[in-house]
């Protein structure tokens, strides 16, 4: 298991740790930062959020999925009693039901690849800033967002966008995201792309202060692939592809492309594979994904001018 404390940069940062892999172990996260809306645990609630893991009788490998809740508070005393000496290991894996496990939401991730114009996988050594995130194929995971960006040129990007292999437009922007709906309460919001939930399979195609005011974010299926090749006639000589906030150590010059697809999550017995899972928290009697919490308490969703 992986145990955040920090902010949202700080979960991105322990995700990136595991772009080239297929298997990403369970996040547990702990907001202590400015904004945190993918912390899903206080610090004060340290002690309830490790219990809830260790009791679940969770092993390598076994990754349930988001579970109906079958804990209650007459059970959390019974478990309390229970323990004794012997601290949690005789309760291990007792105190959650007969499904014994933790409550987990599957983000799902992007897989990214930079393709030559012969359309040969780019596979170069990074940068400092993304040491031994490029993995032996030259793919890499996002769990936030790619985005191709005009970097350090005065110029606006031009792009052509392909969605699904046929062509869509040809972008002129500062740059171009595509989103995994995690990442679209990040930069893609910020652009002005839509709030999606991250149980909703998707992608977001997201234009950064686009030239033409008509060009409007989109959301696709997540089966969609899209790619982003650096149009002739752009005016610098590359762009850049940052990857949830780090840039890629090869620029992207004219006739490259970036090819994205969803990450693919397979589920079999007490077998995942993809995505990252992160362990949620549990709320008594209440059915709650803490989405729509996020929503009011950081995002101050529709909030009314004025109030406090």
């Amino acid at each position: 298991m992986v145990v955040t404390l920090g902010g949202d940069g700080t979960i991105l940062r322990a995700s990136s740790l595991f772009a080239t892999c297929h298997n990403v172990p369970p996040m547990l996260s702990f907001s202590m930062g400015t904004l945190g809306f993918l912390g899903e645990w206080k610090f004060d609630e340290y002690k309830r959020a490790f219990r809830e893991v260790y009791m679940s009788g969770s092993v390598a490998g076994d990754r349930t999925p988001v579970l109906d809740n079958v804990q209650s508070a007459v059970a959390d005393e019974e478990v309390e009693s229970q323990m004794g000496p012997t601290g949690w290991s005789s309760v291990r894996g007792k105190s959650m039901g007969s499904t014994r496990g933790a409550r987990i939401l599957m983000r799902n991730r992007l897989r990214v690849g930079l393709f030559t114009p012969d359309g040969e996988l780019v596979n170069t050594p990074t940068n400092g800033n993304m040491a031994d995130i490029e993995g032996p194929n030259g793919r890499v995971y996002a769990m936030n967002e790619v985005l191709i960006h005009r970097g350090k040129e005065p110029h606006l990007a031009v792009l052509d966008v392909f969605v699904g292999g046929r062509f869509l437009t040809e972008a002129v922007a500062d740059g171009m995201i595509v989103s995994t709906p995690t990442g679209s309460t990040a930069y893609s919001l910020s652009s002005g792309g839509s709030i999606v939930h991250p149980l909703v399979p998707s992608l977001l195609l997201t234009p950064v202060c686009a030239r033409s005011l008509s060009f409007r974010p989109l959301v696709l299926p997540s089966s969609t692939p899209i790619t982003l090749r650096l149009s002739p006639k752009n005016r610098g000589r590359e762009v850049e592809v940052s990857i949830d906030g780090k840039n890629m150590g090869q620029g992207m010059a004219v006739g490259m492309e970036v090819r994205v697809w969803d990450e693919e999550i397979r589920h079999g017995k007490n077998d995942w594979r993809g995505g990252v899972p992160c362990v949620m928290r549990r709320t008594i009697g209440v059915t709650d994904d803490g989405f729509v919490g996020g929503l009011n308490s950081l995002l101050k969703f529709n909030y009314p001018f004025g109030a406090d």
